[in-house]
């Protein structure tokens, strides 16, 4: 790693072998998460014969978690983003010892105390690894960020199809088990990949209080508030489809496990086309047009999938969920960059996903209301609830995403002379 004259990193230097391994670290996360959250939650479900209310409060219970661990993440990452590798390491760890226990969960009870443990491992990736990407492509940072949702994507794909065929020949217990081997071993190369680099005391936060003294800055940021607040209102709309799209494939439709997993590894196939496609298209003609058209179009894939029945009827729904879903998210985290113009930048990263914290209990409340009439309302449920965010958007006013860029440029320049 070269220096300025300064003895500041030059982070454009091998930024390309460290976006690599974030990516394929971040597919490998999503292969596990994917297929816990899409094949096994509904075992487990079906396996401890669970109520629509317990099983959503599984998903509640993972995600407060996640919120938490996020925040914390968002601290971490800022205060040593020379030590990005070692944080995701850790993270990836932490995912496969968590879900090892989640296959050792004899009933309800414990499984709701483990499923927290769940949601702390894998929420404390994205902070510092969209903190390292926004630091080492400053110049193409919504291209970057998608790269990083794509592998999502990517993982989507795999995670259901590799899960799939595991349940063929296993139980979900002694493949949540097993998972903790390959888990550990991307861990290390991960480490070994990225190793820690000097710190830039001059952009690092280097106290708490520093931090705190970032974040209440960003918190008076008007543009960067609305878009957490659009977040958190759309993740909440989200959860109710999220929570239990493949539970009424399973358990009302009759999917098969494998036909389940066709259907979901199938959208998220677009989703690998669309991430670099709209990461593109907003660093050319904005954030906004891109984030308007995408949260409209899940509000309206939301009311669709309360009424559809059929395959034909609910593939391209379907389709439309998994080209979007990633995609989008990544564009909410892009513009917050953008709006945030370089200050705290994991901290920025972990307030957008900490933001779905208001979604946390939305499983929650898409399962009483399916107790009561039947799963298809908690999509209307959804749908009513992401008009909310469509609108805030669209009558926004959104920072030119160069304009963070060169503001960047404008501080590097300023610091280096």
């Amino acid at each position: 790693m070269t220096e300025d004259s300064q003895g500041v990193p030059d982070l454009t230097k091998g930024r390309n072998k460290v976006a690599g391994t974030i990516v394929v670290a971040h597919a490998v996360k999503h292969v596990y998460g994917s297929g816990q959250s899409s094949l096994i939650m509904p075992e487990i479900s079906i396996d401890l014969e669970l109520t629509r209310s317990q099983f959503g409060f599984l998903n509640t219970a993972s995600a407060v978690a996640w919120w938490s661990s996020t925040m914390i993440s968002g601290y971490l990452g800022d205060r040593f983003s020379n030590r990005a590798g070692l944080m995701l390491a850790i993270s990836l760890c932490l995912m496969g010892v968590s879900l090892f226990l989640a296959g050792l969960a004899p009933n309800y009870t414990t499984m709701l105390g483990v499923m927290f443990l769940v949601g702390i491992g894998p929420s404390m990736f994205h902070p510092p690894a969209i903190g390292e990407l926004s630091r080492r492509f400053p110049d193409r940072r919504g291209f970057a960020v998608s790269l990083h949702g794509m592998a999502a994507n990517v993982g989507e794909v795999l995670g259901p199809l590799t899960v799939a065929g595991f349940l063929t020949v296993m139980i979900w217990r002694d493949l949540l088990k097993a998972g903790l081997v390959p888990a550990l071993l991307v861990a290390l190369v991960v480490w070994i990949m990225m190793p820690s680099r000097k710190a830039d005391l001059q952009t690092e936060v280097t106290s708490v209080r520093k931090y705190f003294l970032s974040l209440v800055g960003l918190l008076h940021n008007r543009m960067l508030l609305l878009l957490i607040a659009a977040t958190a209102i759309r993740s909440m709309g989200e959860g109710g489809v999220g929570a239990f799209l493949t539970l009424y494939m399973r358990d009302e439709l009759k999917y098969s496990v494998t036909a389940v997993a066709v259907f979901l590894s199938a959208a998220q196939v677009a989703g690998i086309v669309s991430q670099p496609l709209m990461g593109y298209l907003s660093d050319k003609v904005g954030r906004k047009p891109v984030l308007v058209v995408g949260t409209g179009l899940m509000m309206l894939s939301a009311f669709a999938m309360s009424v559809a029945k059929t395959n034909i009827q609910l593939f391209p729904i379907v389709l439309v969920r998994g080209a979007l879903s990633f995609s989008l998210h990544h564009i909410f985290v892009a513009a917050a960059l953008d709006a945030a113009r370089g200050v705290a930048q994991s901290t920025v990263v972990s307030l957008i996903y900490g933001a779905g914290f208001l979604g946390t209990v939305s499983p929650y409340i898409a399962g009483r209301i399916s107790d009561a009439y039947g799963i298809p309302s908690a999509f209307v449920y959804s749908g009513v609830v992401m008009i909310i965010p469509t609108i805030m958007l669209a009558v926004a006013r959104f920072p030119k995403s160069g304009d963070a860029f060169d503001t960047e440029a404008e501080q590097a320049n300023t610091r280096v002379t």
